[in-house]
């Protein structure tokens, strides 16, 4: 199996320690089904051409230039070279300024999702240093990170034998609840009704587990490109509205008799017993995530 491939290298560093680490994705969107353009008559893949508006001409991509609007309709203009000089630490190092009690950083803040490990066998001993010390004070690391042309400050949190890094968003870009919760209104609720309310939710309790949530958008999409393909007709289930409550406290007696006992997943077939024949003449079309079935 080929190793992952690292999205960054550098240093990671606590106080006068530091070791070499490499940053990898650890979310992937790779296996969403995605669509192209296509010419309308004769349905060939459209071209995103860059052209210059005064000249109409095409314009190669290795000869555009990056430039800031300053004004309006007025640029300066920024060489690659010049772009390579803007240095900052957080380019190179991540260096961790403070630790702070995981479960105290607000999710609202959290972003995308990264994995931290040692780069080569003698960044190993204090990259496991490092990462015992937080693991054993129950502590996550705040460190800064440039990504993307773009400085982020970044939690780093103890997990498996590595670390766990989540960039977070800045406070501007933060929208508070206040705004949007204004309208709900304040004071006492029938307790029986919220008595009722945490029995349902009593009843639905279980451990969290992402294998049960698949993408059903995406799984219907798969089901539709592949009835395109060959030529079945289309049928579009209704997807009926809730209908408005009018008696709470009966709606949340009919909910009690009705729950059934949360989904538990179940392991799902290996890749060869899995795969399905694939179409010959036609590319085809992306599957449904396979259903688990019982070995006979």
């Amino acid at each position: 199996m080929a190793a992952p491939r690292s999205s960054w290298k550098g240093y990671l560093r606590v106080s006068l320690v530091s070791c070499p680490v490499r940053l990898y994705p650890a979310a992937s969107s790779a296996d969403k089904i995605s669509f192209h353009n296509l010419a309308p008559e004769s349905k060939s893949r459209i071209q995103m051409v860059p052209t210059d508006p005064t000249t109409g001409q095409a314009v190669q991509r290795d000869q555009l230039l990056k430039g800031y609007e300053f004004e309006k309709g007025r640029y300066v203009i920024l060489s690659e070279e010049e772009l390579e000089k803007v240095q900052v630490e957080s380019n190179r190092v991540i260096d961790v300024g403070q630790f702070v009690d995981d479960d105290k950083v607000d999710p609202l803040y959290f972003d995308s999702p990264y994995w931290l490990a040692p780069d080569g066998k003698m960044a190993n001993e204090t990259f496991r240093v490092i990462v015992e010390a937080m693991r054993r004070e129950n502590k996550s690391g705040i460190g800064r990170l440039v990504l993307s042309s773009r400085e982020r400050a970044v939690l780093l949190s103890p997990r498996g034998k590595g670390i766990m890094i989540r960039t977070l968003r800045a406070a501007e870009e933060v929208r508070r609840e206040d705004a949007y919760f204004e309208d709900i209104e304040e004071g006492p609720l029938d307790e029986s009704a919220v008595k009722l309310a945490q029995q349902i939710v009593e009843s639905k309790a279980a451990d969290f587990d992402a294998k049960l949530f698949e993408d059903r958008y995406q799984t219907a999409l798969s089901e539709l490109i592949r009835a395109k393909i060959k030529g079945e007709k289309i049928v579009t289930p209704e997807v009926a509205e809730p209908a408005p409550i009018v008696d709470l406290m009966a709606a949340l007696k009919k909910s009690l008799e009705t729950i059934k006992p949360p989904a538990v997943s179940k392991p799902t077939r290996t890749r060869e017993a899995a795969e399905e024949p694939r179409e010959r003449k036609a590319k085809p079309a992306p599957r449904a995530k396979a259903k688990s079935r019982r070995a006979g």
